[in-house]
């Protein structure tokens, strides 16, 4: 694959993180309201709400469907857009034999991780609950192993700088840290335990957004200094 395709495609990623932002937070306007706690609250709550209420077919007792809608092709977008990433990411690490091995064991955990949050998106789980809830727990835990695995890459690589890695390290403390959060931490069935759970998946969510615009913001920069198949070509 060219460096300019490569450039293109990486593009398209940020792209991709751009439009679930803007289409989440108009999906969270249109939200008619209610959550596991207060099922008559008249909006969306940003400490309350899980961003899988927004694809709720029907809500607390009201239609949903402006809201499912965004919220499916914002997550449909964004799930194409990690894909498209592990896809392209590995022709940074061709040069070094184990820097290759890692990239490409992290892109497989990334494709599959990246198929599950497509399969979040077409599994509403008021109509899907447990394949929902089996490809959000199967999406978060092989995203922090795809991230450790270009973690080691980048560390290993002689010529990738290494604040990418210090960017993916802590991004897979996060992951794991939520992945310890949504399989043992508090319940939802108590007021203090719902906001938890929410807060939290807000804050992974968008360090996952802000952890992969930089990397492919960072990869289309040195693509522009000549470093690409794992090496400087300029």
């Amino acid at each position: 694959m060219p460096a300019a395709q490569t450039d293109r495609l990486l593009r398209l990623v940020l792209l991709s993180i751009a439009q679930f932002l803007v289409l989440t937070l108009v999906a969270m306007s249109l939200y008619p309201g209610g959550n596991d706690i207060d099922p008559s609250a008249s909006r969306y709550s940003f400490t309350r709400n899980f961003f899988s209420t927004l694809g709720l077919t029907q809500a607390y007792g009201e239609p949903n469907t402006a809201s499912a809608a965004l919220f499916f092709l914002a997550l449909l977008g964004a799930g194409i857009g990690l894909l498209l990433f592990f896809v392209v990411y590995p022709r940074f690490f061709t040069g070094q034999l184990s820097c290759r091995i890692w990239s490409l064991v992290g892109a497989g955990f990334g494709i599959a991780a990246a198929v599950a949050f497509i399969g979040v998106a077409f599994t509403p789980s008021n109509l899907f609950h447990a394949a929902h809830i089996r490809f959000v727990v199967w999406a978060f835990r092989l995203l922090p192993l795809a991230i450790l695995c270009y973690t080691f890459a980048i560390i290993q690589h002689h010529l990738y700088p290494g604040r990418y890695a210090v960017i993916f390290a802590v991004f897979a403390a996060l992951l794991m840290a939520y992945v310890w959060l949504i399989s043992a931490g508090p319940g939802l069935d108590t007021p203090e335990g719902l906001v938890t759970q929410a807060v939290g998946q807000k804050i992974i969510v968008y360090s996952s957004l802000i952890s992969i615009a930089l990397q492919a913001g960072g990869a289309r920069g040195l693509i522009s200094k000549g470093f690409f198949d794992g090496r400087l070509s300029a």
